[in-house]
């Protein structure tokens, strides 16, 4: 379906839940689309948990960029996204690959997000630690897990930089080659939040 923003549509391919125990918002990296391999594992994770499922191509990618470009922009229209999505008396979680995952830290206090999954977080550009991006995983607010892959050359956060952060050994920055062992990741950590180990 579409959702109009003030950048433009978004486009949304939403899984229900009879009486969903959370709704699962997510989004895609930079020039990316929303059927990656890690997108897709952490969704069916989520739906596994009695969880509804979002999956949202950003007003950018729908009229053909390859790069989100402002911010503040980008994360206005993500908010207009959530609110339209938004499920009365049931928990949010967004989250997001890559620039996905940053858009969903900076945004999750606004979006009264209960929890944050991040997938291949860019911790700073390839060859550039010193650009750290750490904030805004503690920008959130919230809980936040990270998966990451062991050879991502973006880097991989501190375990204090979020709730928790998984490693995944062989993986390279798409998560693409052990997708079950993403699902696994975020299946774990999810049924381990108070809030939903007790719905």
């Amino acid at each position: 379906m579409r959702l109009d923003t003030g950048q433009g549509p978004a486009e949304v391919a939403l899984a229900k839940a009879r009486k969903p125990a959370f709704l699962l918002v997510m989004t895609h990296g930079a020039g990316g689309g929303v059927d990656t391999a890690d997108l897709l594992a952490a969704g069916q994770a989520a739906a596994a948990l009695g969880g509804a499922v979002a999956r949202v191509l950003q007003p950018y990618r729908v009229r053909g960029a390859r790069a989100p470009g402002n911010a503040d922009k980008q994360d206005a229209a993500w908010l207009e996204v959530i609110a339209a999505l938004r499920l009365p008396g049931v928990p949010l979680v967004q989250g997001g690959r890559s620039n996905g995952a940053r858009l969903a830290c900076r945004t999750a206090r606004a979006a009264g997000a209960q929890a944050v999954v991040a997938l291949a977080f860019p911790l700073h550009p390839p060859g550039r630690p010193e650009n750290s991006r750490a904030g805004e995983l503690r920008q959130a607010g919230t809980d936040v897990l990270v998966v990451n892959g062991e050879r991502d050359p973006f880097g991989i956060p501190a375990a204090s930089d979020a709730s928790r952060v998984v490693v995944l050994p062989g993986e390279t920055h798409s998560l693409s080659r052990h997708p079950d062992a993403v699902r696994a990741a975020v299946a774990e950590w999810l049924g381990e939040l108070p809030w939903l180990s007790r719905a």
